[in-house]
């Protein structure tokens, strides 16, 4: 994808049409040109070119926009990252791929002289609004910069973006998608008609995730987009009447938040098509409660993930099946296989493996780690799953150890770890348990160390200080031991 030739050319389309809303305000095509080259400018006088990595920490806002789109202008490289991860949880990311830039904001913890002595690499701390030590401003001199840009040639084999779906401890997993991944979501709505013209979509999903970025893409491709900082539920239906949303991408936890608003039911959306949940399933009682504001909605879910830049898997409008997240587009190739690795018939399950071009070619400088999970150009996601005999395929778990919160990743061995580290902790296993709201919940079976007291509230307050809150355990159970194997491995099938 060459994101300038894109923005130069909807610009030139809808020159003064609304582009994307922020907290009411308006910003045109010509803005959103305009301003998205007065970033490229200001970065590239900082000395970003192609291959350049620039790393992005805020909430969903105007600049976290031109920062995206500007990066990829000048065909240098993003790396997006979870404004909801503490500061010490960003060094090993920032270190593990090397940036030399950071856009941020302002926060209660932001210690600018702590993340430059943590990052060695990092020549440049820009912050978006005001001044601040050691600090390079872009607010103070951003009037001034040129509102001209050239549209450069771009390599698709080139790296567009690396995001990471790990956490601090372990090994961080940087996933690559090139220039021509950048394609990819925007191919598969294209394929399934998902989006027409003059449509509106709202975004309460971090630009970090990969549900984030196909948000910001939709504005290149003319979808106006309603940018909300930050989820809140009743914000998010306010949003989805007063702006008349036509189609929206949601986690389980956002969809869950507005169903349960005392008021839900006095809201209409006459204009929404669709909404698409990704994470975790949905019952019949959720869409009946959801049709009451808008009958002529689909609810529906898809499937991808971060390292096929999703969606792939999306059920046509005109026939979704419950329960399904739908047909795979025809340029990937979906197998269900067993443990040996051969497909297995219709209707059993095994496990998801994918083929195509949106594959990733791999994690950021780990290619013990990507030939791990890439064998013979298959995707092993880890998923378990079926078809029917229809073609449409079904999501019945999970095979590697991730606990899926919301729909955000959360590694136990990572919140293990932070566990770890507290004095009074002698043995920690941390698990996946059901949860209605959410999906999953992180539980925490502990052993306290002999002649020591702990509580629950002690061990969140403990986690919160190291881990963003979607990891913090919401279930802690206090054991004399743990159940284990003869061989000493942690039985954490009996835990869950």
């Amino acid at each position: 994808m060459n994101v300038g030739k894109l923005l130069k050319e909807i610009r030139e389309k809808k020159e003064n049409k609304v582009a994307f809303v922020f907290k009411d305000v308006d910003y045109t095509y010509r803005t959103l040109e305009e301003n998205t080259n007065r970033v490229a400018n200001f970065l590239k006088e900082l000395g970003v070119e192609k291959g350049t990595k620039v790393a992005i920490y805020m909430l969903n806002n105007p600049e976290y926009i031109y920062s995206y789109l500007a990066i990829f202008k000048i065909g240098a490289i993003a790396v997006p990252l979870d404004h909801r991860l503490k500061t010490e949880e960003l060094f090993p990311l920032l270190n593990h791929c090397k940036a030399e830039f950071l856009i941020t904001t302002i926060s209660k913890e932001f210690n600018p002289e702590l993340i430059l002595k943590n990052v060695p690499s990092l020549k440049n701390i820009i912050i978006t609004k005001g001044n601040f030590p050691k600090c390079i401003s872009l607010e103070e001199k951003f009037e001034k910069l040129s509102t001209e840009f050239p549209v450069n040639d771009i390599n698709e084999s080139d790296i567009a973006a690396i995001f990471y779906t790990s956490g601090t401890t372990g090994i961080p997993k940087g996933v690559i998608w090139t220039y021509r991944h950048l394609d990819s979501p925007m191919e598969t709505l294209n394929y399934y008609h998902y989006f027409e013209e003059d449509d509106v979509c709202v975004s309460p999903i971090p630009f970090s995730h990969n549900g984030g970025i196909v948000a910001v893409l939709l504005i290149i491709f003319g979808i106006k987009l309603v940018v909300m900082e930050y989820y809140h539920p009743l914000e998010l239906l306010i949003n989805l009447q007063k702006y008349n949303v036509t189609g929206t991408f949601l986690v389980p936890t956002m969809f869950i938040g507005m169903l349960n608003l005392e008021n839900f039911e006095k809201f209409n959306l006459p204009y929404l098509r669709w909404a698409a949940v990704f994470g975790a399933p949905y019952s019949p009682d959720v869409i009946k409660k959801f049709n009451k504001v808008c009958p002529q909605a689909k609810l529906l879910s898809g499937y991808g993930l971060t390292e096929t830049a999703a969606p792939n898997v999306l059920p046509p409008l005109d026939n979704v099946k419950f329960g399904s997240v739908g047909k795979p587009v025809p340029w990937v190739e979906v197998k269900i296989v067993d443990e040996d690795g051969d497909e297995v018939p219709k209707g059993e399950v095994g496990e998801i493996i994918m083929k195509g071009w949106p594959i990733t070619p791999g994690y950021y400088n780990q290619p013990d780690l990507t030939a791990q999970v890439i064998k013979n150009g298959w995707l092993y996601t880890g998923d378990l799953g079926k078809f029917d005999e229809d073609g449409y395929l079904y999501i019945v778990g999970r095979k590697k150890e991730v606990i899926i919160v919301g729909g955000l990743n959360v590694y136990a061995t990572e919140v293990e770890g932070v566990i770890y580290k507290h004095p009074k902790v002698k043995e920690v296993a941390v698990v996946g348990v059901p949860d209605k709201i959410r999906g999953e919940a992180v539980k925490a079976v502990i052993v306290p160390k002999e002649g020591e007291e702990l509580t629950e509230l002690e061990i969140k307050n403990f986690c919160r200080e190291h881990l963003a809150t979607y990891k913090v355990p919401s279930i802690i159970e206090f054991r004399k031991e743990l159940p284990k194997t003869g061989s000493g491995k942690i039985r954490k099938e009996l835990l869950r």
